[in-house]
């Protein structure tokens, strides 16, 4: 059963690879266009198998995760490297979760839609402690790192509502 989503940045490049499709439900490009993974939300169901998308360490049990391909190279919000997330690909990626909220019935909470930074804040003793995917979002230069996951549930609420 879905009782969350959560929000990564692969620390790649702009369109995915069949290694990061090991790793996500979703993933979405440079453009906008989302891919699926290689296992399905249902797959996170049980993770006592191995088939199932890895992608929040100690968080993975009912989680989907969502990727935006980007931010290779990322050192600060002054270097990005030469792959930060797009505005289109964010946009996308908000509307998206969006949907998905819908499709799985899931409230916009902390709880429920989350980036793997919050997560690891959470849980200070899981292996997702310390990740900081989403902690900038380039398009969005003024969101202060603390501050991106209430940004990132209000963007998704004005797209749920929409749909």
């Amino acid at each position: 059963m879905v009782k969350r989503i959560i929000l990564h940045w692969s620390a790649g490049r702009y369109y995915p690879t069949a290694f990061e499709k090991n790793y996500y439900h979703y993933l979405i490009d440079v453009e906008g266009k989302v891919y699926n993974g290689k296992y399905t939300p249902n797959d996170n169901d049980d993770c006592t198998d191995g088939k199932y998308a890895a992608h929040t360490g100690g968080g993975n049990t009912g989680s989907i995760g969502v990727c935006m391909c980007a931010m290779y190279g990322y050192q600060s919000p002054k270097f990005c490297g030469d792959f930060p997330i797009s505005a289109t690909q964010f946009e996308a990626c908000m509307k998206f979760t969006a949907e998905l909220c819908k499709k799985y019935n899931l409230q916009i909470t902390p709880q429920t839609v989350l980036t793997h930074y919050e997560f690891g804040i959470q849980n200070p003793k899981s292996t997702s402690a310390g990740k900081i995917d989403i902690t900038f979002i380039p398009s969005y230069s003024w969101v202060c790192k603390n501050d991106v996951g209430n940004f990132i549930r209000s963007k998704v609420r004005w797209y749920r509502e929409k749909i």
